[in-house]
This record gives structure tokens, C-alpha cells and sequence, in this order.
């Protein structure tokens, strides 16, 4: 062959590919986007196979290559506590949650309704992941206290108002526990029902059944309002615990209908806590009761609406079938439930006692000396001082009672009332009837007798103490039953009283006027009283706030019934300033209905700052004011006089004309000769009667109206007085 034929052929060649070099370079190109684009679809179906088989945790593992930690969904941020207290109930509740919630590592914060703006900043906890617990009292007339009534009315308000519409708070999720006292039926938990029901209204989601504290023992469900908390409250951090887990998380709505992705992924980790969820939603709604809306009807509403949203024809009649066996099924557990629930309570009322054990250890505190399942005994501090020579009460100026002999106590501590003044700050119970277990009156006298002789004998050989009165002291002469609550309640008074009577000590009795059939079949005592705490209906609701509604009436029928009565009656006036002290001609019409023996007229006494009642220093009258007010009085009641006086006790004593002989003053007891007196009634059954003026005594000078002494007994060693002294008897 030859040579330059096969270099031309080589050369041509190498031409030809430069001429077509374009489309080499075109088909390479080609040939690469093929590559790639296979490469592409390839990787994209290795993916969604990658998708398909591994768990999506282990996908969240993998992030641009490398391995990073994992990062954990929150479902609750932080807790809120929101507390509106009036007495401090509420507050020391809230306090009490904080500290149980700390060891969830999660972070509290306690807010006073009186310090916050719902109106700011309500709304970001929509999104703030937090749950709100409310605890909120009932007060007075089912209004909310003085710390949570803007909260309460611009939660009201918002709630009524389009503008802000159903949706507005959806995302907020929160719980309600409400504190009230049942013997306020019409109120009872008014406010807690209103918060839970305006919250709701406005599109928050509960997390659990409404909480009701009851402070009445007899019908609290696990007797007391602080047990009653506690359960709430176990509950509550259950169901937090369940919340912090993603628990009973609703569904975002991006599944497909009846195919929830997100729920079937987790339904066997969620079963077991959705068990425990629904038993303790049970659980909930057998114990609380709803309240317009509750969230058990909240969900059963969901369910129907989910249900009957799209109803087939050929569907309807298995629906109807299935809502009316649902129907029976509820209505005979209803029945089933209802029969138990009363015997339950029937069984728990016979033996809940009034003292419970929390209500113990607040009285015991305060000095008293409890006995039984209601009753207590108490050392007054006029005991004491008369124990050492130093005077005493103004009832031993008044009506000559030993202080020392005089041994204070109750048959009942619950009261009718809750008054504005109450020296006892509201620690004891409340109730309009006896529903506690009742103890016998031989056993009260006998401990009541006892514990008085024990706090007597812890005197022995203080200094100060006069030898002679510490042995008068341990022979009780007197009983005030004044200590606290109201004495006539306790059914078996009639007999306590013969029992004191009996042991030769003579009986003064208070009550507030709330139970006239009572006081009508009282038996004779030495002293009853009553206190007239106001003179119109509405002061009178305002000072005392009585659980009657028909408060008023039963007021003018005790008062009734005091006059019917034959032995020594006494009106007792607490002057509060700026409250009770203009209303002169209503005291002297009241005056006129009850004709009451004597009234004694005493400047109320404060008692230290106290969140169940509004009263300062600025309330207490000075005794130049309170005589001021009695001479007045005086004036408008032709048949009283002012008797006698006892400046320390900032106290005055008005007797009716027929207890002054000749120009001197009968207000004394014969003490000795009332005991012959009530012992022939008994021995007569009944039918022998005496009056007042059957067992009086002469009243010293010195404790009269206007003398030097202003009520102190001479011959105590606090007697001090100076000859001269300004007068302020001239009225």
C-alpha cells in the first residue's frame, strides 16, 4: 500500500472531526444530560423508598449528611397560675400548686388577678404553649373579690361581645378551680362557674373538668375545701403530665378523611395514655357536675356533629337505633349512679363531724381547747386579768360577774353569719341547720369544765396571781356561751343549759338573731342576748352577710320572740363608724319591738388586718363618740336610761326604767337567788315562772354612769385613777 494514501486518509479524518466538531461537542452534551437526569430520578426514588421503610425519628437523625440531635416537639411550656382571693384562701392555694408543680421542671408563674390586664396580654396565650390554672373565690352575693372583679368583668364583657368573637382565645388551653361555700345555694361557685363558662365562650380549650372547693363540711365531697383542692389538684398535675407527652393533642386537619397519618403513627404509643385519659375524663365527669357548658358536653356535641355532619338515607335508621340505645343505657347508669350517689351521701352526712381535721389545727392555734366533733372552750383574756386583781369585763361591771370564775364556751362553733367584725377572722364553720354529728351534752359540760380547770391551773404560781382567785377559779360560777358560732343551733341546748344550771352556774347565751323558732322554745336562762348589729335591712346585709334570704324577716321575728320572753333580755350594739351609726330612729323602733331588759352599746373592737373583712382602725369609734351615740339613743326611748359604763371596753349599758328603784340602779345579778328560782321551775315541770326583776341586785357606785372610776372596781389593783376626770356623762 501505499504510505501517502494512508497519511491522507489519517489526516482527512482528523479534518472531518474538526470540520464536525460542533455536533460531537452537541452529542456529548446529550449524551451528559441524560446522565444526569438518570442519575436524578434514580436518587428522587431512592428517597421516597427511604421514606417509605424508615421510621420518620430515624429520618430526623440525618440532616446535609451528618448526624444531628434530635429536635423534641413542646406541648407545654410553662404553667400560669391566676388566683382571685378575698380572704387568702385562694392565694395560699395557688401557692400550694406552685410548689407541687415544681418538680416537673417546668417553669410557675403565680399572677394575682388584681395585677394583671387581660386585656393585653390574655390573648398570647394562644400561642404560648402554657396552661392556665384559675383559682378564684366566691364572694359576697356571688360577686367575685375585690382582686379579680376587673378580670371578671372584662372576661364577661369580651364574651358577650361579637367583635371579638368565638375564636378568639382557640389555642388557650387552661382549667378552673372555683372556691364558694354551698350553704350559698344560689351562689355556690358562681364565680369559677362564670370564668370557666367565659373562657370557653371565647374558644379556650379546658384541659379538665372544673374544680368546686366547698367550705361547708357537710356537703364538701372529700370534707373540706382544702381536701377538696387537693383532689383537684392531683388531678390536674395528671393531666398536665399527660399534656407535657403530647397526649390528647387534636388533630392539625391535614389528614385526609378517617385517615389520620398522625394518629395511626402514634396510636400505639398514645393507647396507653389515651386509656388513661379517657378513665380520668371519666372519672371527672362522675364527680363534677357541668355547668351550662362543660367539657363533657362540649366533646358530645363534637361527636354528634362529626356524626351527623353527611347522614346517608339507608344510614339513618341504624343512627336512630344507635342514639336511642345510647339514650336508655345513659338514663339507667344515671339512675343506677343517682340512688348511689344519695345513699353515699346520706351515709356521710350522718357521720361528718364539724371539726374537721384541718379546722383543727386552726383553732387549736388560737388557744382553743376543742371538744368533740363541735364544740370548744376557750380562756378569756378578763380571766386572766381578774386572776391576778386586775379588774374585770365589762359584764362584771354591768351584772356583777366574777371574770375569774367565768368559763367561755360553745355547744356549736358553726354560725348563720359571717360578720364584717368577726373577732374569730372566719375560721369557724357555717351552716343555716345541724347537719354534723352531734355529741351529748353531758360529755360537752364535763370536758368543757375540765379543759377550763386545766388552763386555770396553768396560772398556779405566775406572779401576779392572787392565791385566793386562782382557788375561786377552779369553781366555775358563769358560762358565757358567746365563744364563737351560734349556741341555740346545737339541738340539745335545752339540756345543756339545765346541766349548767344543775351545777349552780349560771347561763348568758348570745344569738344573732337568725333563729326565732329556736329562741321561742328556749328554756329560762340567766341572760339572753341578741345582737342588733344594724337597724335597716341593708346595713344589716352588709355587716353581718347572712346565709338566710330571708335574713330580714327572721331577724324582726327574733326580736319578737325576745319580748315574749319573762326572763333578763339584752340587745347588743356593735357601732361600726361610717357603717351603723347614723340610724338612730331605726335602733328606737327596733327597741320598741323586742322592749329588751338592757342594751349594751360597745364600740366594735379591731382585730388586726384581715383579707375577710375591709374594717380598719378608722371603724373603731372613741368612746366619747360611743356615748355621744347613746345619749342620742336615749332620747328617742323614754323608758331607758343610761345605766352604767365601762370605758375600757369602750362599752355603755342602757337599762329600762323599771330596774331603777328610788334613784338607785338594779342592774346586778343575785346569782345565788336565780339558782332557787330556775330550780323551782324545774321541780314545777315548767309551770312556776319568775321575771327579771325576781333575781336582781343593787349596782355599785363605782359602776355606774358618770363616776370617777368609769367602770373599774376599786378594789382592783389597775385602779389607778386620778380624783379628777373630765366629765363626759353630761349628755
Amino acid at each position: 500500500m501505499d504510505p501517502a494514501l494512508d497519511t491522507w486518509d489519517f489526516s482527512s479524518s482528523l479534518i472531518s472531526l474538526w470540520i464536525n466538531r460542533f455536533y460531537i461537542y452537541l452529542g456529548f452534551a446529550f449524551g451528559f444530560s441524560l446522565w444526569i437526569c438518570f442519575q436524578i430520578v434514580i436518587r428522587k426514588q431512592n428517597k421516597n423508598l427511604q421514606e417509605k421503610t424508615i421510621p420518620k425519628a430515624s429520618q430526623d437523625l440525618m440532616t446535609n449528611g451528618y448526624i444531628s440531635r434530635p429536635k423534641k416537639e413542646v406541648f407545654v411550656s410553662g404553667v400560669k397560675i391566676f388566683y382571685g382571693s378575698q380572704t387568702g384562701t385562694a392565694k395560699g392555694f395557688a401557692t400550694v400548686l406552685a410548689e407541687a408543680l415544681s418538680s416537673l421542671d417546668l417553669p410557675v408563674a403565680m399572677i394575682n388577678l388584681k395585677d394583671y390586664d387581660p386585656d393585653d396580654h390574655l390573648v398570647e396565650e394562644v400561642t404560648s404553649k402554657n396552661v392556665c390554672a384559675f383559682l378564684v373565690a366566691t364572694y359576697t352575693d356571688g360577686q367575685p373579690p375585690e382582686s379579680a372583679e376587673w378580670f371578671c368583668k372584662w372576661l364577661e364583657e369580651a364574651a358577650n361581645d361579637f367583635r371579638f368573637g368565638k375564636t378568639y382565645l382557640k389555642g388557650m388551653r387552661y382549667a378552673v378551680f372555683g372556691l364558694g361555700n354551698s350553704v350559698y345555694v344560689s351562689h355556690f361557685n358562681k364565680v369559677g362557674k362564670n370564668v370557666d363558662k367565659w373562657l370557653w365562650m371565647l374558644g379556650a380549650r379546658r384541659v379538665m373538668t372544673r374544680g368546686e372547693g366547698d367550705g361547708n363540711v357537710v356537703k364538701s365531697k372529700h370534707g373540706s375545701i382544702e381536701a377538696d383542692f387537693t383532689a383537684w389538684k392531683a388531678k390536674f398535675i395528671s393531666r398536665l403530665q399527660a399534656l407535657r407527652k403530647g397526649e390528647g393533642k387534636r388533630c392539625r386537619g391535614n389528614c385526609k378523611k378517617g385517615k389520620c397519618e398522625s394518629s395511626q403513627r402514634g396510636s400505639e404509643a398514645a393507647e396507653p395514655g389515651s386509656h388513661v385519659q379517657e378513665e380520668l375524663h371519666h372519672r371527672d365527669a362522675e364527680e363534677e357536675e357541668p355547668f351550662e357548658s362543660s367539657s363533657e358536653e362540649e366533646s358530645d356535641a363534637e361527636d354528634r356533629q362529626s356524626r351527623n355532619s353527611v347522614i346517608d338515607v339507608e344510614d339513618l335508621g341504624k343512627i336512630m337505633d344507635h342514639v336511642k340505645k345510647e339514650k336508655r343505657e345513659k338514663e339507667q347508669q344515671e339512675g343506677e349512679t343517682g340512688v348511689t350517689r344519695s345513699t353515699v351521701k346520706s351515709e356521710a352526712s350522718e357521720r361528718r363531724a364539724m371539726i374537721t381535721p384541718a379546722l383543727r389545727e386552726a383553732l387549736t392555734k388560737q388557744g382553743y381547747q376543742l371538744i368533740g366533733s363541735h364544740s370548744g372552750v376557750k380562756l378569756c383574756r378578763w380571766t386572766k386579768s381578774m386572776l391576778r386583781g386586775r379588774g374585770g369585763c365589762y359584764k362584771h361591771t354591768f351584772y356583777g360577774i366574777e371574770s375569774h370564775r367565768c368559763m367561755e364556751t360553745t355547744p356549736s362553733l358553726a354560725c348563720a353569719n359571717k360578720c364584717v367584725f368577726c373577732w374569730r377572722h372566719h375560721t369557724n364553720p357555717v351552716g343555716t341547720e345541724w347537719r354534723w354529728k352531734m355529741d351529748q351534752p353531758e360529755m360537752i359540760l364535763k370536758e368543757a369544765i375540765e379543759n377550763h380547770q386545766n388552763m386555770i391551773k396553768q396560772f398556779k404560781g405566775v406572779p401576779g396571781v392572787k392565791e385566793e382567785r386562782f382557788e375561786e377559779g377552779m369553781t366555775v360560777k358563769h358560762c358565757a356561751l358567746s365563744l364563737v358560732g351560734e349556741p341555740i343551733m346545737y339541738p340539745e341546748i335545752n339540756k345543756f343549759l339545765k346541766l349548767l344550771h344543775e351545777c349552780k352556774i349560771s347561763s348568758f347565751l348570745v344569738t344573732n338573731a337568725q333563729f326565732p323558732a329556736e329562741i321561742r322554745d328556749l328554756k329560762p336562762v340567766t341572760q339572753l342576748y341578741v345582737s342588733v348589729d344594724a337597724s335597716t335591712k341593708d346595713s344589716l346585709k352588709k355587716i353581718d352577710r347572712p346565709l338566710f334570704k330571708d335574713f330580714w324577716q327572721r331577724f324582726l321575728d327574733s326580736l319578737k320572740a325576745l319580748a315574749a320572753k319573762q326572763q333578763r333580755t339584752v340587745y347588743r350594739l356593735t357601732l361600726v363608724k361610717a357603717w351603723n351609726v347614723d340610724e338612730l330612729q331605726a335602733y328606737a323602733e327596733l327597741v320598741s319591738l323586742g322592749n329588751p331588759d338592757f342594751i349594751e352599746v360597745k364600740g366594735v373592737t379591731y382585730c388586726g388586718e384581715s383579707s375577710a373583712s375591709s374594717l380598719t382602725m378608722a371603724n373603731v369609734p372613741w368612746h366619747e363618740e360611743v356615748v355621744r351615740f347613746v345619749c342620742e339613743l336615749v332620747d328617742l326611748i323614754p323608758d331607758y336610761e343610761i345605766a352604767c359604763e365601762h370605758e375600757h371596753s369602750n362599752c355603755l349599758l342602757i337599762a329600762h326604767k323599771k330596774f331603777k328603784i328610788g334613784r338607785e340602779w338594779w342592774t346586778w345579778i343575785d346569782y345565788s337567788r336565780f339558782q332557787e328560782l330556775i330550780q323551782e321551775y324545774e321541780d314545777s315541770g315548767g309551770s312556776k315562772t319568775f321575771s327579771a326583776k325576781d333575781y336582781m341586785a343593787k349596782t355599785p357606785h363605782w359602776a355606774l354612769f358618770g363616776a370617777n372610776e368609769r367602770g373599774f372596781d376599786p378594789k382592783d389593783t389597775r385602779y389607778q385613777r386620778k380624783n379628777k376626770s373630765k366629765d363626759i356623762s353630761g349628755c
